[in-house]
C-alpha cells in the first residue's frame, strides 16, 4: 500500500441564528456539493489563520472566536485526487456582512438544518450543523 501525502487544510462553519454558512464547491474535492468555506493551510499560517483568510477569499465574511471542532481524514483517493487532506473543521461566530461567493466557492448562503436535509452535502457538514444548531425539531 503507498503511502499518500497528508494535506492541512481547514473549513469554517460560521452560525448565524438557527443557520449556517455553506459555499457549494465549484471544484473537486467535492464539487457540486455544499460544505463549509474552506481549502489548504498556506506554510507559515496557523490553523485558525487559515480559516479566517479561506472565509474571507470564498465569502468575504469576517468572523470572530474560532474554535477547532473536529478533524476528519479525507480520503482523495475516491475522487481520484493524488493526495488525503488532514480537515480541522472549525466553528465561529459570524462578525457581519453578507456573504457573496467567490474564489472557488459557487454560491454562499446561510441554512437552517431543514434546508440542508434537503441537498446535496460533503462528509461530516450536517453533523458538524447538529452540533452548533442542536439536533432540529
Amino acid at each position: 500500500m503507498e503511502l499518500r501525502k497528508i494535506i492541512p487544510a481547514v473549513s469554517v462553519a460560521i452560525v448565524r441564528g438557527r443557520t449556517v454558512l455553506l459555499v457549494k464547491r465549484a471544484r473537486a474535492p467535492s464539487q457540486g456539493l455544499y460544505a463549509y468555506p474552506g481549502g489548504k493551510v498556506e506554510p507559515g499560517e496557523t490553523l485558525a489563520q487559515a480559516a479566517a483568510r479561506e472565509l474571507q477569499e470564498e465569502t468575504g465574511l469576517e468572523a470572530s472566536d474560532y474554535r477547532p471542532l473536529r478533524d476528519i481524514h479525507i480520503d482523495g483517493s475516491g475522487e481520484n485526487h493524488a493526495v488525503d487532506y488532514r480537515l480541522t473543521v472549525f466553528g465561529a461566530t459570524y462578525a457581519g456582512g453578507e456573504p457573496v461567493a467567490s474564489d472557488d466557492a459557487e454560491t454562499a448562503a446561510f441554512y437552517t438544518l431543514a434546508q440542508m436535509a434537503q441537498m446535496p452535502l460533503a462528509g461530516d457538514v450536517f453533523s458538524v450543523a447538529e452540533e452548533l444548531l442542536g439536533p432540529s425539531s
